[in-house]
């Protein structure tokens, strides 16, 4: 029991860049900059930009199997990709931006949407069948079932007093 809790949490996001991260806060910074005065204090219209975005994932165990939910809105399962590359789990795509050509006097007022391309990533816990891993996309939710081998199935043993 000592031993499961001294190994690695399973799915902890693999490649973590830190140099990326400052690089994201470094343009963020510098677009601050680069603005108006007057744009900075108005609080009627803020600025229009496109953010970066990471989608929403809960990833759960049972005894039969590891399930990931990613939540993608507005995505298409056509243009998600899931891999699978020297024990990594990489789900990637684009949420791209809703162009209206009608009305070409529209402005816009406020932007929370995020939208971009993405990419998650996850290192897979032991005993995962790889070859065995199925996907299904509902709802604008992605469901990634991955089954456990025979080896990372819990065991229960009866131990008898005399």
């Amino acid at each position: 029991m000592a031993d499961l809790l001294s190994k690695r949490s399973p799915f902890q996001p693999a490649l973590w860049n830190p140099f990326k991260e400052l690089e994201e806060m470094r343009r963020k910074m510098a677009s601050l900059f680069e603005r108006p005065l007057e744009l900075l204090t108005s609080e009627e219209i803020e600025p229009f930009e496109l953010s970066e975005w990471r989608p929403f994932t809960d990833i759960t165990e049972d005894d039969k199997e590891f399930l990931v939910k990613m939540d993608l809105p507005g995505i298409k399962k056509e243009e998600v990709k899931v891999s699978i590359q020297n024990n990594i789990l990489t789900v990637s795509g684009e949420r791209k931006v809703e162009k209206e050509e009608k009305d070409k006097k529209k402005r816009y007022i406020r932007v929370e949407r995020a939208y971009g391309a993405f990419s998650r990533s996850f290192e897979l816990p032991e005993g995962v069948e790889e070859d065995k891993i199925s996907a299904e996309f509902k709802d604008g939710v992605l469901y990634l079932h991955m089954p456990k081998g025979e080896k990372a199935q819990p065991k229960t043993v009866e131990v008898k007093v005399s």
